[in-house]
């Protein structure tokens, strides 16, 4: 068996959405004649946990990291044992001096990000914890990105080729939006990147919009880049539901949603169906920025709310399934939300907001499972036009996750 060492800041019992594909992967290369080892930390004070996820059949190595975030917390009044709200983290509504010092530091002295301390702390370690090993491949995850810069001084100490993966875009990160960054941390992060790329024996991005971003700004990146969606795990959804009878229809948004991503025409739209006599509950799995709950009590629906916070995965699944509309806010052209294709999946009518976004509007139409708006227009016409979505559950399968590991292990094959 050929071996891959997976380097993933966030794995179990981070319930973090980031490490749902390299979970994936080392649950299924098997396989495929490849054999997984992950590399991660002890323990992040942001990630709510879930212990629902057996992982106990991967070799995980642990290393130790110092969390900035302990001294933010304290700088807000937190206590330990209290788990940062990750929407609120970067919120500047409604921010004491405290926090808006915080956020500039987090901003523009963590370069990359606030997770840079592990590339130090974490590689005397991890190389120590990893002699007699020998790996054919290094898979690197981010964000955070800083698990790319760990994952290349590794690569090169071992001699070991290094696969990069991109959820999301490096220097111009969607929740920088809002946010100042000053010239010399935005050409050190510049350079970071593109040295990971350099490095990287292949890239692989998760939207065709962000491979194509790389590949418009970096010539060398020809032949080196492979699309991979996020995709959903198929077996999460050999479940039985009952959905129950309801008085109300239920939107869910199941995720985080910042202060960037508030479908404020939406809400107007929602209270006006409510006035008309509409029965409507709005539910929020996981957290939303203070600027959303602004919102919603602006149009005195935070009455019609119900916030769930963080749920184990297996629930959020059962709560996306016993939803009649699954609502998904997205950040920016290149950004496909890893909830969508769960969303796809259970063929519940998708409300999509988003502006200049091709690619997402593009599946909707292909599976026939919601409709896209953009914030300006906000979704007026959705309640009449739903009732034409009948989700083609046969073309969403090629975006699950058993398909991406196959694709995948062909990648590792042509390098090894």
């Amino acid at each position: 068996m050929k071996k891959i060492l997976i380097i993933s800041f966030y794995w179990p019992p981070s319930g973090k959405a980031s490490m749902h594909l390299p979970l994936k992967f080392a649950d299924l290369l098997p396989d495929y004649n490849w054999d997984p080892t992950i590399l991660t930390i002890q323990e992040d004070t942001v990630s709510a946990t879930d212990e629902s996820f057996d992982t106990n059949k991967i070799h995980v190595i642990r290393t130790n990291f110092w969390d900035p975030f302990t001294l933010y917390k304290k700088l807000l009044g937190r206590g330990s044992e209290v788990k940062l709200e990750v929407s609120e983290s970067i919120s500047k509504t409604n921010a004491s001096i405290s926090q808006k010092i915080s956020l500039w530091i987090r901003m523009n002295l963590f370069v990359p990000d606030a997770r840079i301390g592990w590339r130090f702390s974490g590689y005397k370690e991890a190389i120590n914890k990893l002699k007699g090993e020998k790996f054919d491949v290094i898979l690197s995850n981010g964000p955070p990105h800083s698990t790319h810069l760990l994952s290349k001084k590794i690569s090169k100490k071992l001699g070991v080729p290094m696969v990069s993966v991109f959820i999301d875009p490096w220097v111009d990160i969607s929740y920088y939006k809002g946010h100042s960054r000053n010239f010399i941390t935005k050409v050190i992060d510049s350079y970071f990147e593109k040295s990971v790329l350099k490095h990287s024996a292949k890239t692989i991005l998760v939207t065709m919009q962000l491979q194509n971003y790389f590949l418009n700004k970096y010539s060398f990146l020809k032949n080196k880049t492979e699309l991979i969606y996020w995709g959903y795990n198929e077996k999460d959804f050999q479940i039985e539901i009952n959905k129950p009878a309801a008085e109300e229809e239920i939107i869910l948004h199941a995720g985080n949603m910042y202060d960037h991503q508030n479908p404020i025409n939406f809400w107007k739209n929602i209270k006006n169906e409510i006035n008309s006599g509409r029965k409507i509950k709005l539910k929020f799995v996981g957290t939303i920025g203070p600027a959303v709950k602004n919102s919603l009590e602006e149009f005195e629906l935070d009455t019609h709310s119900q916030f769930l916070g963080f749920l184990p995965y297996k629930e959020v699944i059962k709560e996306v399934l016993n939803a009649n509309y699954l609502l998904v806010c997205i950040a920016e052209p290149r950004h496909i939300p890893g909830k969508l294709f769960e969303y796809m999946r259970s063929g519940n009518p998708i409300i999509a907001f988003g502006d200049d976004n091709e690619e997402v509007k593009k599946m909707l139409e292909e599976t026939n499972s919601g409709k896209m708006y953009s914030y300006a227009d906000g979704g007026s016409n959705f309640f009449s036009e739903y009732l034409t979505l009948n989700t083609s559950i046969e073309k969403v399968k090629k975006y699950s996750r058993e398909e991406s590991v196959k694709k995948f292990s062909e990648i590792l094959n042509d390098l090894v």
